[in-house]
């Protein structure tokens, strides 16, 4: 059975890139158009993995993260973000929060391939 990720993006493309890119590699993807969106599908859907974006109308990526950790379903599921954001501040704010790891857009299909790839098989 197909692993099934959570894309959270505002950006209609930035989703249509992810999911193009992880259906090819063979995964199941739902997206989600900003982090109430997310927590809300989580909620009713269990994820193998689950890429955020930082800066979202609504609910931005750090509080998803921080709202999906307090869940008993997602305290080890891996949480990647996918942002423009690379200071050092807020990779340690990501961290803090529970996301397992950090890509910056654009991001390369491949480079995200390789990563899904390692941290859910």
């Amino acid at each position: 059975m197909a692993k099934t990720v959570l894309t959270v993006d505002d950006s209609a493309s930035i989703r249509q890139m992810v999911s193009f890119t992880l259906k090819s590699a063979g995964y199941e993807v739902v997206e989600a158009v900003d982090g109430m969106d997310g927590l809300e599908k989580a909620k009713g859907k269990s994820f193998n993995l689950v890429l955020t974006d930082q800066n979202m109308p609504r609910m931005d990526g750090l509080s998803l993260i921080k709202s999906l950790r307090g869940m008993p379903g997602y305290r080890t599921v891996p949480i990647l973000m996918l942002t423009t954001e690379s200071s050092d501040t807020m990779k340690s704010q990501g961290r803090a929060a529970g996301a397992t790891g950090w890509l910056v857009k654009p991001f390369d299909p491949q480079k995200l391939i390789e990563v899904v790839k390692k941290v859910i098989g």
